[in-house]
């Protein structure tokens, strides 16, 4: 049963007091990916003048009005006062409704896509503060929406609790390839180099139709592997969301499977191997070992590749690189009996990564099924079951006892 909704006006205030006096007051911003931030800004802000930067005390909120439709919005619950960008929106909120509900509210999908319609053809898709209070809520008391923030806090704590193992297991296996093979960026143990091509077949994907997004290419039964399949996968790419027809695969190039996918564009030096036969196009390469080395061994080596390529390729290729910056970089090969060790190793910690990503898929659909549940559908059996000592059902599915990488 969905419930009655009332307009966020009838909750939220602007604030628009300025820095007029030039204070020394901390300077904020508010992204998406962390909110409430100090490390976006650099050094050359302190000089500026911040008379016109607006104040956001604290348990106020403050959003960019062109990317809130991407969750850049917060309320301040770091410092008693701080100041964030002249072009900002700040407001406060009333006892009526609870700040972290509101702010799960506004970054959830149901809100993004009402951010999105109201902001709709307006300058750069700006939401102002006026079409923000036409937004609705469900109408529901202080009481469950607390109830219902104190949920998506424990799934948001154990979501980011397992981002954090995965961070703590990248840098367990990048310690092992040092520990075995040095510091691959300086050569700390002056191993023979090879670049790619002499290391294995080396080649770009191909898509010579255009448009390349043209439907016929499109929908038949072979594998088209994107520059995001390759980055959001783990050492392996085992699934894939696009496939080309007869048309498409002819214009393409079908690689085998056990290549090792490079991104070139867009995701910089992403790598994974295949799991399957597929085709990609010319923003991927592809890489096939020879008996000098192998692909797992390539794949971790890729994972030291931003130092490398910041100290081996011209400023330019920050954002795109081509095929002759990747040919011509100095890759280290140690022994191979070393490195078919460190794959075995490799290998086998990737069963712990894919199961990490595995349960944190799952608690990433439960985060969606609790953003349903309290943002559309009534949760009043559910808050009754949490009192009766009895948790809801999604919550309970979802708490899996997290694991630290052994050593």
């Amino acid at each position: 049963m969905t419930r009655i909704r009332v307009p966020l006006g009838k909750f939220i205030k602007e604030y628009s007091e300025r820095n007029k006096g030039n204070e020394d007051i901390p300077v904020y911003s508010v992204t998406n990916s962390q909110g409430f931030c100090t490390e976006y800004f650099g050094k050359e802000v302190a000089s500026q003048d911040k008379t016109t930067y607006k104040i956001v005390p604290q348990g106020y909120f403050a959003y960019n009005p062109s990317r809130i439709n991407v969750g850049s919005v917060d309320w301040q619950r770091y410092e008693k006062r701080v100041i964030v960008s002249p072009l900002y929106n700040v407001f406060s909120v009333s006892e009526g409704i609870d700040r972290q509900y509101l702010y799960y509210f506004l970054r959830s999908d149901l809100g993004r896509q009402m951010i999105k319609a109201k902001a709709s053809g307006s300058v750069r898709d700006n939401l102002k503060l006026d079409m923000l209070k036409e937004m609705t809520i469900p109408d529901i008391s202080v009481e469950q929406q607390k109830f219902c923030s104190s949920v998506l806090d424990k799934l948001h704590k154990l979501i980011q609790m397992r981002q954090q193992e995965l961070q703590k297991l990248d840098e367990f296996i990048k310690a092992r390839f040092v520990e075995l093979f040095g510091d691959p960026v300086s050569n700390s143990y002056g191993l023979p180099e090879a670049t790619l091509p002499d290391l294995g077949e080396f080649g770009r994907g191909v898509s010579k139709h255009r448009p390349r997004n043209d439907i016929k290419l499109l929908g038949g039964k072979y594998p088209l592997i994107q520059t995001g399949d390759v980055a959001n996968a783990g050492l392996y790419i085992t699934s894939y969301s696009s496939t080309y027809s007869e048309l498409g695969l002819k214009q393409s190039k079908m690689w085998d499977k056990g290549t090792l996918c490079i991104t070139i564009a867009a995701n910089i030096a992403k790598t994974a191997i295949l799991e399957f036969d597929a085709c990609f196009p010319d923003s991927v390469v592809g890489f096939i070992a020879n008996e000098r080395t192998n692909n797992i061994f390539v794949h971790y080596w890729f994972s030291f590749f931003q130092a490398i390529l910041e100290s081996q390729a011209p400023e330019s290729a920050q954002k795109n690189i081509n095929l002759k910056i990747l040919s011509e970089l100095k890759v280290i090969v140690p022994e191979k009996r070393k490195q078919d060790q460190f794959a075995s190793f490799g290998d086998y910690e990737e069963k712990s990564v894919n199961k990490i990503f595995y349960d944190n898929d799952r608690r990433k659909i439960g985060m969606k099924s609790a953003f349903r549940l309290c943002f559309i559908y009534n949760s009043y059996k559910i808050a009754c079951q949490e009192r009766a000592g009895n948790p809801p059902v999604f919550l309970t599915f979802f708490i899996i006892p997290v694991s630290v990488p052994h050593t």
